[in-house]
């Protein structure tokens, strides 16, 4: 498994599971926490999930999956804008703990950016440290404008990831907001990279992958593996899309190959505004 570093030192696998729409029907409730299970065992360690999520469904499922491996995992889960304040936060993160029947959340992001202000919600972030209800915390869907004002308001600093939409298709983030990053080396959390799965049926990256025997979905996770400070966290409730990409990071992407997916997918050649799903 490759790693990446948060800015705090700490490290975490940089391919995880995703659970957007995960614990949405009861029927493949069962299919679904395997699945989860099953990813820890083979190193997806890093489980992403948020209240808004199935209104809570998501995390109480991932409570289900985890129960009895608490220290197997790095549980990441994202408070609404709306519930980003002072006076929210808490109950938020309160109900969140409880679904995912844990003491402490790893990593706590705002979902978005809202009405309530950075600074206040930074505040919120670190009473919910002191408090020992969360280790760290980070934003999603900030763009890079937002990142600056966030850096400037006092312990924005501590920011530890900004988790954005970032795959083949969609790598707007290249042109200002991913060096931004990088230069304080904060890392990328790249959400939705199959796109939902559009990505697998693009017709030029099926090609590719049958070229160079793998999956569609195994050369769009090897993409993103392939770039520093990114963690990619795909959604599958299929045992067998599981198996598939957790063998990517086996077989890493050559530069050749990186090469010949910029020709099918190329960089950004200006800023275009954050993209979000």
């Amino acid at each position: 498994m490759k790693y990446v570093t948060l800015p705090c030192g700490e490290t975490v696998p940089a391919l995880g599971q995703g659970t957007w729409h995960i614990g949405d029907a009861l029927a493949g409730r069962r299919t679904e926490v395997d699945c989860l299970r099953r990813g820890i065992d083979l190193g997806l360690t890093l489980i992403d999930t948020a209240e808004m999520y199935g209104d809570g469904r998501s995390e109480t499922l991932v409570g289900e999956a985890i129960a009895g491996r608490r220290t197997d995992v790095f549980i990441v889960s994202k408070v609404y804008p709306h519930n980003a304040s002072r006076r929210a936060m808490p109950t938020s993160c309160e109900n969140s703990l409880k679904r995912l029947r844990i003491e402490t959340i790893d990593l706590y992001l705002l979902h978005w950016a809202g009405g309530v202000p950075l600074a206040e919600t930074v505040e919120a972030f670190e009473a919910l440290q002191r408090a020992g209800k969360i280790r760290h915390w980070g934003v999603s869907n900030l763009d890079l404008a937002a990142m600056e004002e966030l850096h400037g308001v006092p312990g924005g600093g501590a920011v530890q990831t900004d988790q954005v939409l970032y795959n083949l298709g969609r790598r707007g983030i290249e042109w200002d907001l991913l060096p931004w990053l990088r230069e304080r080396r904060t890392p990328v959390m790249a959400y939705s990279p199959l796109e939902e799965g559009r990505l697998v049926r693009d017709r030029g990256l099926a090609a590719f992958a049958k070229r160079h025997g793998m999956t569609p979905a195994q050369a769009a996770i090897g993409w993103l593996l392939a770039q520093d400070g990114v963690v990619a966290i795909p959604k599958t409730g299929s045992s067998e899309r599981l198996e598939q990409n957790a063998h990517t990071v086996e077989h890493p992407l050559t530069a050749e190959q990186l090469k010949e997916l910029d020709t099918l997918f190329p960089p950004p050649d200006g800023s275009t505004p954050l993209e979000m799903l």
